[in-house]
């Protein structure tokens, strides 16, 4: 999030899926399979037409675009994030489809601040890579006005779905979850939501638990997509070779075209409060 004076962000030293123009793809493939869940959550909490919306690490604005569409022209949605190419092309999204309530900015959420700007503000898959989570979550409610809401949705890779048991899926989980925690990160934040948000002074916290998965579609692709964009951060750690994530890669894509599996996203935590009025 960002203050009134913005600053440069700093490296993605703690992000290990890849970003820029190589990881948008990934976005706009993550996006798609989370759109029903994540729309049907923004009707759960009632978000309005006129609302102001800030969307953390808003990635390639696939979200914000919705969200600006839901609130319309007397509403605004900011996006912000640390990627300063993929704001870029969001931007240019934005203006090629005539979205003109959708403005996106570049800012850490873990160190820039806004005041009690927006009605909801939200973060999806965020808190997970983050090494102060707890500090960016304090940053969202401060920018939150009084009694509006603040919401995330995080992951647990502990719950990530897949059958039959394969090798190379098991494999994935151990080398995503040791790079998360390299960095900083908490692979399994999702189940811990409702605690953090409670414990950060929000009222009136929900939480709802989602998981798309399936035999066929995009969803199929998520875990060969994250395989193949964390490659980088994996190696730079130390954890396998070149070799072992390119085979894994192929192995995972086999996998999602193979009849007669089951395959999809981690486990989801969907939690919500109200900022203090």
């Amino acid at each position: 999030m960002e203050g009134t004076a913005m600053s440069a962000a700093p490296e993605k030293t703690h992000y290990i899926i890849r970003g820029g123009v190589a990881g948008r793809e990934r976005l706009r493939t993550l996006n798609r399979v989370m759109q029903p869940t994540t729309l049907a959550l923004f009707e759960r909490i009632g978000l309005l037409p006129g609302m102001r919306v800030l969307d953390a690490g808003c990635g390639g604005g696939d979200l914000a675009f919705q969200l600006a569409r839901l609130v319309g022209p007397q509403g605004k949605v900011v996006g912000t994030d640390i990627d300063a190419v993929k704001l870029e092309m969001a931007r240019q999204e934005a203006a090629a489809a005539g979205i003109a309530n959708v403005e996106f900015r570049i800012a850490d959420n873990q160190q820039a601040k806004i005041e009690r700007e927006f009605d909801i503000v939200h973060a999806r898959f965020l808190l997970t890579h983050l090494p102060d989570a707890h500090g960016a979550l304090q940053n969202m409610i401060r920018a939150t006005k009084p009694g509006g809401l603040v919401v995330i949705e995080d992951i647990d890779v502990n719950g990530w779905l897949c059958y039959p048991p394969c090798a190379a899926h098991a494999r994935f989980i151990e080398l995503y979850a040791a790079t998360v925690q390299r960095r900083g990160g908490n692979p399994n934040i999702g189940p811990s939501l409702p605690v953090m948000l409670s414990a950060a002074g929000l009222a009136r916290v929900h939480m709802n638990v989602v998981q798309p998965a399936g035999t066929s579609g995009d969803v199929r692709l998520i875990t060969p997509l994250t395989m193949e964009n964390i490659g980088d951060a994996v190696l730079e750690e130390k954890l396998a070779s070149r070799e072992e994530i390119d085979r894994l890669v192929a192995e995972l894509y086999d996998f999602a075209k193979r009849p007669g599996t089951v395959d999809g996203m981690p486990r989801v935590t969907e939690a919500w409060g109200s900022a203090a009025s």
